[in-house]
């Protein structure tokens, strides 16, 4: 899971501000991202007092960044802490002025079109989906369950997500986050790719990432998965927005949300991949649920108003 607060939550950011603003709490992360322990066990492997590691602790679980369960002992009960998140997202942005925000989650296996080469292929919770390597296993049948899917220099999947949202509601910006990063045959650190956005079938902006990345496991990856293959991406946002189009934040275009078109049809066309004429063509790893470092496929935003004439409605109601 991913811990994702925005500017309005000052509460939260100043407990996660006050749980990150100390070496022993780190220290303390770093140790339950291997395995559970008891708050005892956490003292004796830091070599720190039993009742400063309970302190560390209790701010780390006020923050939500672990949970503590009490379980059964020799001696009556102990607290067994472990990890509660596997990241944190901090939206630099406030929500102010959006009324309400409606989140759609769609599994990485439910793309409607795809263009790919090899190296490509689907892999799910228990192994590979289909053959690897061969472009038709997109088709396969249990393709829906895949939690990872992969494919070399260009190409491209596509996504339809509902857009009956956007028709009774005026809104004002939507986000796509998902976790990608290149792909070569195996991890590669110097492997740059050209990753980009449609919506629509208008181009939303461009990330190049680095690496195919690898050299420790993805925080999610199954045991089965090779410890030489991709481990983990970066997960990015793109917004579209009244005034432009932005990647994490910085904007990369001005293709404005009236742009889009989205109540012409009875679908919002949301398009990743690899364009022919990238500079990079480094291909693309896309993550979902189980596999990578975010507990996620790729998540839509809408941050909207609620519609005048609706409001009026509710009124005469």
């Amino acid at each position: 899971m991913v811990l994702q607060i925005n500017l309005d939550d000052k509460e939260k950011l100043n407990l996660i501000g006050k749980a990150l603003a100390s070496d022993v709490r780190i220290d303390i992360l770093r140790l339950l991202s291997e395995r559970s322990f008891n708050v005892n066990e956490i003292a004796e492997k830091l070599d720190i007092p039993a009742s400063s590691a309970a302190m560390h602790v209790r701010a780390l679980e006020e923050a939500g960044l672990i949970k503590c369960d009490l379980v059964p002992a020799s001696r009556g009960s102990m607290k067994l802490c472990s990890k509660a998140v596997n990241g944190i997202e901090i939206v630099t942005e406030s929500a102010i002025g959006a009324d309400s925000v409606e989140v759609i989650n769609m599994p990485i296996g439910a793309f409607v079109d795809y263009s790919v080469n090899p190296t490509c292929g689907l892999a799910g919770d228990k192994g590979a989906i289909g053959r690897e390597d061969e472009p038709g296993s997109f088709y396969h049948q249990d393709r829906m369950g895949a939690r990872l899917l992969w494919f070399g220099g260009v190409g491209f999947v596509e996504y339809r997500f509902p857009n009956y949202s956007f028709k009774n509601t005026d809104a004002k910006r939507v986000e796509l986050s998902l976790e990608v990063c290149s792909e070569d045959h195996e991890f590669n650190l110097n492997y740059p790719s050209d990753i980009t956005l449609w919506l629509n079938g208008i181009k939303i902006g461009t990330w190049t990432c680095p690496s195919d990345f690898g050299g420790r496991r993805g925080m999610w990856n199954p045991g089965w998965w090779p410890d030489k293959n991709t481990q983990f991406g970066k997960l990015k946002t793109w917004s579209v927005r009244e005034d432009g189009s932005y990647l994490d934040g910085e904007k990369v275009s001005s293709v404005k949300l009236e742009d889009l078109g989205i109540t012409e049809e009875n679908f919002l066309s949301v398009r990743i991949g690899v364009a022919p004429d990238a500079v990079h063509k480094g291909g693309m790893n896309l993550f979902g649920e189980g596999f990578g470092d975010y507990a996620q496929g790729i998540r839509m935003a809408i941050y909207k108003k609620q519609n005048p004439a609706e409001e009026l409605k509710g009124e005469d109601q």
